[in-house]
């Protein structure tokens, strides 16, 4: 029972982070931390392969790494399993985000799946913005039906 309860906890965790990301992305990295995230909206060849922005995987591991650490102390109590939940989002934000929506390494470049394709539609309309102000689109994982639809028909 007490590995389902574990598991629980890491998939909650992993959810409720999509809402976390999305809040601070929109009122932090867009608010007082604009001067962090600015360069992310940079385009064209200004553009370098490490940016400010990438402080903030740091930032964002650090409760995360405290997490385990704290949640080993005593065994493995729920609080390394919110470490755990914590640190598969910010996995799967390295590979959605950078890998297949900025593609800073090269892969996934061709890919058809309707809701690949709809993240990867809903991020180009967050970057249309280049400044902090009149964002949309600022989650990760959730995107709004529109894309969806738009990816949907971009596929046929």
């Amino acid at each position: 029972m007490e590995i389902l309860i574990n598991i629980g906890i890491v998939i909650g965790t992993f959810l409720f982070m999509e809402f976390t990301a999305w809040f601070v992305h929109k009122y932090v990295m867009h608010g007082i931390f604009w001067f962090l995230h600015e360069d992310h909206h940079v385009i064209g060849e200004d553009k370098i392969f490490f940016e400010k922005n990438d402080w903030f995987f740091v930032i964002f591991a650090i409760p995360s790494i405290i997490l385990f650490y704290v949640g080993t102390m005593n065994g493995f109590d729920y609080r390394f399993w919110l470490g755990t939940g914590i640190f598969i989002y910010g996995a799967a934000y390295f590979f959605v985000h950078d890998l297949f929506i900025h593609q800073r390494i090269k892969a996934l470049t061709r890919s058809k799946n309707v809701y690949l394709m709809s993240i990867r539609k809903a991020h180009k309309m967050h970057h249309k913005h280049l400044t902090k102000e009149q964002g949309e689109c600022f989650g990760m994982l959730l995107v709004p039906y529109k894309y969806w639809a738009e990816a949907k028909k971009s596929k046929n």
